[in-house]
């Protein structure tokens, strides 16, 4: 899947080449196909492939986030002209007034005209624009000849391409935009945030390339195999049709592998190992609380680069719904015990 969305992200590079519109990075698998604990049946399969986007040149991306949110979870993308007179030893478009002119007739075609709602990055916008591109480019690919290929939109953020072969078997491929945050594993992508409504002008902060990378860290550390990966995809089978959400109980594993010793293989029993998963979930679930993953959390790897404030921002719970609905605690509660 990966060197296949390589090879279309080349074409697309190659056609985008010395335009005025977002220069497009390595796709990055992330999400539990890529992390190796897929809860879905094979059939049902997502496979989810984030692509960062960087500015074109002579623009800038300005990261604004949102300042109601304790932490600032949704971000909103300025796009503005950029200063290269030091670089190009020249006035830039900024600061000459011709080539201002000139630049903005060739911006009919260009980032602020048709991917920005007043001077800011629109996920809509860009989602459309990048599935024509998508279209456009498979059929130049050799894979297109072996796949039956249909390319929609997916809550209008992002491009869900659908491939399936002569005897049937189909491949589901999300591909989501983004954009990093300064140097970090943190992006600011088009996926679909839990709101009813999210404005198309509004960016969600994404873990999934930290979580990805973590996955691969407790890999290294432990024997060969991937017995605690085994654990994970059994657990989540386990609480299937119950409202633990598969994030909640991978947030719960990857502060249990955070926090244990990495034991040898014999030692991972897999009945002992997924009865104390369940068990440290039944505690979360009893205190109304597991936290999230990144924020606040000292112990980090330090393979996982995070902004600054997340170490000293407080803790996210990620079961706060269930201090202030009784009902939904007391439901939760039930299933897991019933197991």
């Amino acid at each position: 899947v990966k060197h296949m969305v390589d090879d279309l992200l080349q074409v697309l590079q190659e056609r985008l080449s010395n335009t005025l519109l977002p220069v497009l990075q390595p796709a990055i698998g992330v999400g539990s196909a890529f992390e190796g604990w897929c809860p879905y049946e094979k059939d049902y399969i997502v496979y989810h492939l984030l692509v960062p986007m960087k500015p074109p040149r002579g623009y800038v991306f300005s990261l604004e986030l949102e300042t109601t949110q304790t932490p600032a979870k949704d971000c909103r993308i300025r796009v503005d002209l950029e200063c290269t007179c030091t670089a190009q030893k020249m006035l830039c478009t900024v600061h000459n007034t011709k080539k201002q002119l000139n630049w903005r007739k060739q911006e009919r075609l260009s980032l602020l005209d048709i991917l920005c709602t007043d001077s800011y990055l629109d996920v809509e916008k860009v989602a459309r624009w990048f599935q024509g591109l998508v279209k456009e480019a498979w059929v130049a690919l050799p894979q297109a000849r072996e796949y039956e290929t249909k390319v929609t939109s997916f809550s209008q953020r992002s491009c869900l391409l659908q491939l399936t072969r002569h005897c049937g078997k189909t491949l589901n491929l999300q591909l989501m935009l983004g954009v990093q945050q300064g140097d970090t594993d943190i992006f600011y992508s088009s996926q679909t945030g839990e709101d009813t409504y999210t404005p198309s002008t509004v960016w969600k902060e994404s873990y999934a390339v930290a979580e990805r990378k973590f996955f691969s860290h407790i890999a290294r550390q432990l024997p060969r195999g991937k017995f605690h990966l085994q654990c994970l995809y059994l657990c989540s089978h386990i609480l299937d049709g119950t409202d633990i959400t598969p994030y909640v109980l991978k947030t719960v594993f990857m502060h249990l592998l955070n926090g244990t010793p990495m034991p040898g293989r014999r030692k991972w029993d897999g009945i002992t190992r997924v009865a104390h998963i369940l068990s440290f979930l039944n505690r979360c679930l009893e205190r109304k609380q597991i936290n999230h993953f990144f924020f606040g959390n000292s112990i980090m790897p330090k393979e996982i680069i995070l902004p600054p404030h997340f170490q000293t921002s407080q803790p996210l719970n990620l079961l706060q719904h269930l201090v202030h609905n009784p009902a939904a605690h007391a439901r939760a509660m039930r299933q897991l015990e019933q197991l």
